[in-house]
């Protein structure tokens, strides 16, 4: 795992990639041809709130990963809202890795962020 994050970042599922949510990878700056991406990696990442005492609110990323599970944490396909409560961004975690399973994650991706 590459990221700064390393107390709060929870992977929730790591799966891979199909025929049509690659195609719409290679549209976007998230696709590094060279780093052979094959897989979804999903996650919930804590964002701490610039405050004295530690709080966290939660949001959900999703990064394109090769099979060994190496990715790029600079680069994600993509990444929710700041939610207040972990609890949601880890029901919206799964509804992103059900559209997956199902090749149609850039269309729930975009209707995410429509919403």
């Amino acid at each position: 795992m590459k990221t700064p994050n390393y107390h709060d970042f929870y992977q929730t599922a790591f799966l891979p990639i199909g025929a049509n949510d690659l195609v719409s990878l290679k549209d976007t700056d998230a696709y590094i041809p060279e780093s052979n991406s094959t897989h979804w990696l999903i996650a919930v990442e804590g964002v701490q709130l610039p405050q004295p005492r530690i709080y966290y609110h939660w949001k959900v990323s999703i990064y394109p990963a090769a099979n060994d599970g190496d990715f790029n944490w600079k680069k994600p396909y993509y990444y929710s809202e700041n939610m207040e409560q972990m609890d949601h961004a880890i029901t919206l975690a799964s509804s992103l890795a059900a559209s997956c399973k199902k090749d149609e994650l850039s269309s729930a991706a975009l209707l995410e962020k429509i919403s």
